[in-house]
């Protein structure tokens, strides 16, 4: 549920970060936006799969959001009419760019981080069995 919670956030932020009318730095307003969509997919998934491994969410996370930047080459009329629309350009894109390549791979890589930092429950260690070097055994 953490993974959906903050797939939540996420979304206004991306969107804000598209905003021209906010004064972002020029670096943050060129690349937030698909570095947090890249982001958003990896929590999506990672909410669908809890189980899975943060490795394995990732690579799916990261094959996906590459899919649609190079399916951004094909121009079919039905497609590039979706694409005009605010939610098909929000989830496929405009036109293909190699550094969208990079920032869905940071936001991916940002995904994993917060996975190991807050998603990922880990389990117990188990305590090694204690060996005392010092003391002669009783036996």
């Amino acid at each position: 549920m953490l993974s959906l919670g903050l797939a939540v956030l996420v979304i206004p932020l991306g969107l804000a970060s598209r905003r021209k009318s906010l004064p972002w730095p020029s670096f943050f307003a060129t690349y937030a936006g698909d570095t947090l969509w890249a982001l958003l997919v990896f929590l999506l998934l990672r909410f669908l799969a809890p189980r899975r491994a943060a490795l394995t969410v990732a690579a799916v996370a990261l094959a996906f959001s590459f899919g649609i930047e190079f399916s951004q080459g094909y121009h079919a009329p039905w497609l590039d009419a979706a694409r005009r629309t605010l939610p098909g350009r929000l989830v496929l894109g405009a036109g293909f760019l190699w550094s969208d390549l990079v920032c869905y791979s940071v936001g991916v890589l940002l995904g994993v981080g917060l996975d190991v930092a807050l998603l990922t429950r880990r389990a117990p260690e188990k305590a090694a069995p204690s060996v005392d070097m010092g003391r002669p055994s009783s036996r």
